[in-house]
């Protein structure tokens, strides 16, 4: 068979063990055809084929993003965008530009706002003074805490406080009204409801699906913003995705554009299970898991909540955090958690847990060994996603159960953008020595795979691979960077591995989808803190193009179907 396309003089990092380096690729009907010397893959070439020299670029497999939001992240591109905002001045001149520039919208969305965005913890009284006559609302870089004005409160029926679930506060001032601080997705899923893109949200918010069902027209103005969320990734190299929130109507959107020919990578799905849920709920999991089982769009995963974030202390801890008499609490009762995960395991379906506290780890890799004890042993790739602070009696366990561990290069204190004022908030400097251990989890033997949580953190993947590369390791406390070989793993086929796609992608062998990424340079001479500066000259999808932006294939953007 005569290849499509070859890209040759390529400095090849086929993560494949049998073949780590080569020189060009070749591929065909979507698929890898030759991976090896020039000389053996440019044979190939017929009166048709495009070649590209690479000049000595590197080229990878597509990059695995591991855990993000895609849907989240496409409609927040048009939001105010915050980071790196300070200041009171700063801030009211952000929120009143994007003001005029938007007459019509219903409520004034902002991301990125750092918990330090003001010298003080930010009140409605502060978003008042920053406009008052227009519901304002902006959300953390963490996505767990949204700040309301006065006007966004009172449109959302919260101005007076709300019962909740536990874990998720509207919090309340001396007064008896809302201080404008929400924390936790039900707690904000009201005003967030006021863009009219709560559907949107609905899977990571309650797990359902929305009613009525989205017609034609909507769906329509629904795909752009996925869209729009695909290219962004694409621009980085990505082909494969995690998304860690979801529902039916997700992978719906996802299949239609797939049949359309627009989606421009593969896109994994979950089912949401939320602590209000019975176990019969289940039966949409695994129905969403036997529905959507193709290349581009699959789901077969249950994801859950075990608790908050740091920045919040509503990670559940084994201890108090400093200062306080607080530790967080689990979303879910460690005896019904066991009987949940024992469930779905028995359904085959894989666990994604969000974890960040040592109690929430603990307590996660608990429900995974009930699971195993109940069901007996088999490939199941659960996973505990994040894992910021771990007890040291817990390490060795995720490798003994075979639990992948997600994390996240860009989330260390230091590491990118979240300021190390971090870990002397809401971490005891005796445990800085237990926090973000990515080293030690994949030297215990833990699975590792990379991501970015976009849109938590950027997620540019060279930016990633410089944060893993280049973090200073804390005061006192052991280094826990990994090479860059099991970086660009992390990755690539550890991610794949993770999500059950290694016989498809992660690696360049022949057979493989034809998901590959050149890098705009060497990636092995340019040096670690340079990474991130350094551009994706090609994204290949399927054989498609989704990324040329120098028009080295001179394709129309796309992909193979």
């Amino acid at each position: 068979m005569q290849a499509d396309k070859i890209i040759t003089n390529a400095k090849v990092l086929t993560m494949d063990e049998a073949r780590p380096r080569a020189e060009a690729v070749a591929w065909g009907g979507g698929r890898i055809l030759a991976v090896g010397s020039r000389a053996e893959v440019e044979a190939l070439a017929g009166p048709a084929t495009r070649v590209v020299d690479a000049g000595g670029r590197t080229l990878l497999p597509g990059f695995v993003e591991s855990h993000l939001h895609l849907v989240l992240g496409g409609n927040e591109l048009s939001q105010l965008q915050l980071g790196g905002v300070e200041g009171f001045e700063a801030l009211a001149a952000a929120f009143r530009d994007y003001a005029t520039q938007n007459p019509d919208l219903p409520l004034l969305m902002a991301q990125g706002a750092a918990y330090e965005i003001l010298d003080h913890p930010v009140t409605r009284a502060d978003l008042d003074r920053v406009l008052g006559d227009r519901p304002i609302a902006m959300m953390s870089p963490d996505h767990h805490t949204v700040w309301a004005n006065t006007a966004a409160l009172r449109a959302a029926g919260l101005l007076n406080g709300a019962e909740m679930p536990v874990g998720h506060v509207v919090v309340m001032g001396a007064d008896g009204t809302a201080t404008g601080e929400l924390l936790e997705f039900e707690a904000f899923s009201p005003v967030l409801a006021l863009t009219g893109d709560l559907h949107l949200q609905l899977g990571i918010a309650t797990g359902g699906e929305p009613e009525p069902w989205p017609d034609a027209a909507q769906r329509a103005k629904d795909k752009e913003k996925v869209a729009a969320g695909l290219a962004h990734c694409a621009q980085h190299g990505i082909t494969s995705m995690v998304n860690m929130d979801g529902n039916r109507y997700t992978c719906v959107l996802l299949q239609e554009m797939a049949e359309e020919g627009r989606l421009t990578a593969r896109v994994k799905v979950p089912f949401h299970f939320k602590p209000h849920m019975e176990l019969s709920e289940l039966e949409r999991a695994s129905a969403m898991a036997a529905k959507f089982t193709g290349a581009w769009v699959t789901s077969g995963f249950v994801k859950m909540f075990m608790d908050g974030v740091v920045d919040s202390r509503t990670a559940f801890m084994l201890h108090d955090y400093p200062g306080t008499s607080e530790r967080g609490a689990p979303l879910f009762e460690a005896e019904r958690f066991k009987a949940i995960c024992a469930e779905i395991d028995r359904r085959g379906l894989q666990i994604a847990v969000h974890a960040i506290g040592d109690g929430a780890v603990r307590q996660t890799i608990d429900g995974y060994e009930a699971a195993r004890l109940a069901n007996g042993p088999r490939d199941s790739r659960h996973r505990i996603e994040h894992i910021e602070l771990i007890d040291r009696a817990d390490v060795p366990r995720l490798g003994a159960l075979g639990i992948t561990a997600s994390v996240q290069p860009p989330h260390p204190p230091g590491a990118m953008e979240f300021p190390m004022s971090t870990m002397e908030h809401v971490f005891h400097r005796d445990r800085w020595r237990d926090a973000y251990l990515w080293k030690t989890l994949g030297d215990q033997g833990a699975p590792l795979a990379f991501a970015s949580d976009w849109p938590v953190t950027d997620v540019n993947v060279m930016r990633g691979i410089q944060a893993a590369l280049t973090r200073v390791p804390y005061e006192g406390c052991q280094d826990e960077r990994v090479g860059l070989m099991e970086v660009l793993r992390a990755y690539t086929a550890g991610g794949a591995w993770a999500a059950h796609w290694e016989g498809l992608t992660g690696t360049l062998r022949e057979g493989m989808a034809a998901d590959l990424v050149l890098i705009d340079g060497d990636i092995e001479a340019i040096p670690a803190d340079r990474l991130g500066q350094t551009g994706i000259a090609l994204t290949i999808a399927g054989g498609g193009v989704t990324h040329d932006p120098a028009g080295m294939l001179g394709a129309t953007p796309g992909r193979r179907a």
